[in-house]
């Protein structure tokens, strides 16, 4: 159903064409769009005995009445000021206009129902393929499907803003989820591949970035070529924005094509993950290391256990580094200036990070 925002644009665009008073109504009689003052949320007696009429547009009391239809049932009435003939004409425009509104929002509704159960895998084979071309969705084409999740303000129509990204793209479907996501199945030429990808992320992240100081997700999927494995795009998606929270939560832009070790580390069992950190840390946990230590520990990962490097960034002295590396050893066995030991522990911090997201998400 068309929203009341773009039922009041509609209307104050015509407005400021025409210079007529225009109204929505529905037709219980409440107006939910006007270019008068004091006018919205005011009952019209006269709009029920209209809309169970058989005539198509009525003058009462210096206004002008037209209907507007949904599958031949009345659905809005556009009321007019004025009883002259250019109110008349300017009624039928109006109806005109918002009928064809109604269609369109209509035929996209009932596009948007169908990639939501296509990506929730709520259809049978034959029913998508059967289905989609009804609705004139093509199947053979590149797609990939971004997963968007934002905190912006409820005021603002995310979804709408995200549409108006990609105007002239009426193979690209973009849907809601819940209150904080939104799916985006992205049609690709042939020659888009994983730099174009990436560069379609960072444009709607900057875009929403641009309407909310809110922190804005987004995860993609593989690219694929059949209507019927867009849902596995879906999923690869969701699982890409989980692992980059729980493993790289500064970024914002994952690609699921991209995420390593975590990958691997996200599909291992919370047992096997227990014993493996009981086995490197003999009974310690991440707890009993303190945030410098850490700090430490990141640092020299970062600059490729280079001692020198590390303590450099640190602003601290080379001896005070192999101190705590000293300290480190001393606790868990494992001396990270050897390669091997450095492996273990990186994924020791890994496995910890993913052990106490899966134990926030049980709560």
């Amino acid at each position: 159903m068309i929203s009341n925002q773009i039922l009041q644009s509609t209307i104050d665009g015509l407005k400021n064409i025409t210079r007529k008073e225009l109204s929505v109504i529905e037709k219980e009689g409440k107006v939910i769009a006007t270019t008068e003052e004091n006018m919205i949320g005011r009952q019209v007696d006269a709009v029920e005995n209209f809309v169970g009429s058989q005539a198509e547009s009525q003058l009462i009391m210096g206004y002008q009445y037209f209907k507007i239809y949904d599958n031949g049932v009345p659905e809005y009435v556009v009321q007019v000021k004025g009883e002259d003939e250019e109110g008349y004409r300017i009624g039928k425009i109006a109806a005109f206009q918002i009928q064809s509104l109604l269609v369109a929002y209509k035929e996209r509704y009932d596009k948007d129902n169908f990639i939501k159960n296509l990506l929730l895998d709520n259809l049978l084979l034959v029913d998508i393929y059967s289905r989609a071309k009804k609705l004139h969705i093509e199947n053979n084409i590149r797609r990939i499907v971004y997963l968007i999740e934002t905190n912006i303000d409820k005021d603002l129509n995310v979804v709408e803003i995200v549409r108006s990204i990609f105007p002239a793209k009426t193979k690209d479907f973009v849907t809601a989820v819940d209150e904080h996501s939104i799916i985006l199945v992205k049609e690709l030429h042939d020659k888009e591949g994983d730099e174009e990808i990436d560069k379609i992320a960072k444009m709607i992240a900057d875009t929403l970035n641009q309407e909310s100081s809110n922190s804005v997700y987004i995860a993609s999927g593989t690219v694929v070529t059949d209507l019927k494995d867009v849902s596995r795009s879906y999923k690869e998606a969701k699982m890409a924005l989980e692992v980059g929270k729980i493993f790289d939560s500064e970024k914002y832009i994952v690609n699921y094509e991209r995420l390593g070790i975590g990958r691997l580390i996200y599909q291992l069992p919370l047992p096997l993950c227990r014993m493996f950190i009981k086995e490197v840390l003999h009974g310690l946990t991440m707890d009993d290391f303190d945030n410098e230590t850490l700090t430490t520990v990141n640092k020299f990962f970062e600059n490729n256990l280079n001692v020198s490097e590390t303590s450099r960034q640190l602003y601290i002295h080379r001896n005070t580094l192999v101190y705590r590396l000293d300290k480190l050893q001393k606790m868990t066995g494992l001396d990270l200036r050897n390669f091997d030991d450095a492996i273990i522990f990186k994924i020791t911090l890994m496995v910890s990070k993913y052990m106490m997201y899966m134990d926030r998400m049980s709560y």
